[in-house]
């Protein structure tokens, strides 16, 4: 569905006006026929799981319609991009952090995800990838992204635009609670090293402990628990979860990270279990430009007076 999809949006940028350009990962443009240096706008195709249908396609398609415009009105050329996997099939960001010159191409493609596929195998079985090359992030003046919001604040709030200020950065770990897998009706209270009830007592400590040190951005998520041997009458003997912190400021990201690592040991040692926790992912929090932010803002003020903020996303 993914690759029917691009090929489908391939087709709506030839009937618009705009060339249709692959690249190694498989990310998908749109590049307008006129000369000059065109501003960049686009999303991604793929979404979280339940993560609605206007996630990451919106931006896309709203990209798609104001490129249609400009060819149609003669206005500035306007490209547009749909990135390959920006929800972490294989890695979060593979396919703009490619397009940015974050990832290289063999480390792209050497990523497999979940399935044990390869990157590199599924993009390059790809006729439209064979002998692709690289767009230059400078091909672009600027890029722009549109999106819904995926929180209530601006709908609990009655307002209608968020111009964000800041990308926040995140840090996810994989934590693995490791007990004694026993019997349920045989083994006293006193004697037990359940990894369930050491969960629930780390998860506790964080709330308080995140709570403490938060900043107004700070958000944080156990988004993914699983329990062996998830039986009712056996004494949990492990338990994996992920550990998902959020923040524009990299001080805070730190501390939280810290403080993860931190209470992991203390529960560990205090409840005779072994704890350990490993980061497996890291995003930079990153600024927007402030001449971009401004004429955001003007608009906004212009269309939607009183129901604007400028905010973070995530």
């Amino acid at each position: 569905p993914d690759i029917a999809s691009r090929r489908w949006l391939a087709e709506k940028f030839e009937a618009c006006g705009l060339i249709p350009r692959w690249d190694p990962a498989a990310n998908l443009f749109g590049l307008p026929p006129q000369s000059g240096q065109p501003v960049l706008i686009g999303s991604h195709s793929d979404t979280q799981p339940e993560g609605g249908w206007l996630d990451g396609a919106y931006g896309v398609i709203l990209a798609l319609e104001v490129a249609r415009t400009s060819q149609e009105s003669g206005g500035p050329p306007v490209a547009v991009v749909s990135f390959q996997d920006e929800e972490s099939a294989f890695m979060p960001l593979s396919g703009s952090r490619y397009f940015s010159r974050y990832l290289d191409l063999d480390t792209l493609y050497d990523l497999t995800n979940a399935a044990g596929q390869r990157y590199g195998d599924e993009a390059t079985a790809l006729p439209e990838v064979q002998g692709a090359e690289p767009l230059e992030t400078n091909h672009f003046s600027h890029f722009l992204e549109a999106h819904i919001e995926q929180g209530p604040v601006l709908d609990l709030a009655n307002e209608t635009i968020g111009v964000v200020e800041t990308i926040v950065g995140s840090r996810q770990f994989e934590v693995v609670i490791e007990g004694q897998q026993n019997h349920a009706g045989t083994t006293p209270m006193s004697l037990r090293r359940d990894a369930v009830t050491g969960f629930s007592a780390f998860v506790s400590a964080l709330e308080q402990r995140y709570t403490a040190a938060a900043t107004p951005r700070s958000v944080w998520t156990i988004g993914r628990v699983q329990v062996h041997p998830n039986a009712p009458s056996i004494v949990p003997g492990s338990v994996s979860c992920s550990v998902q912190m959020r923040d524009g400021a990299l001080n805070q990201l730190d501390l939280m990270c810290d403080i993860t690592r931190d209470t992991a040991q203390e529960i560990a040692e205090a409840r005779n279990l072994k704890i350990s926790s490993i980061q497996n992912k890291s995003v930079e929090p990153v600024d927007m430009d402030e001449r971009v932010i401004n004429a955001f803002c003007e608009a906004a003020n212009l269309n939607a007076p009183g129901r604007w903020r400028r905010m973070p996303s995530g």
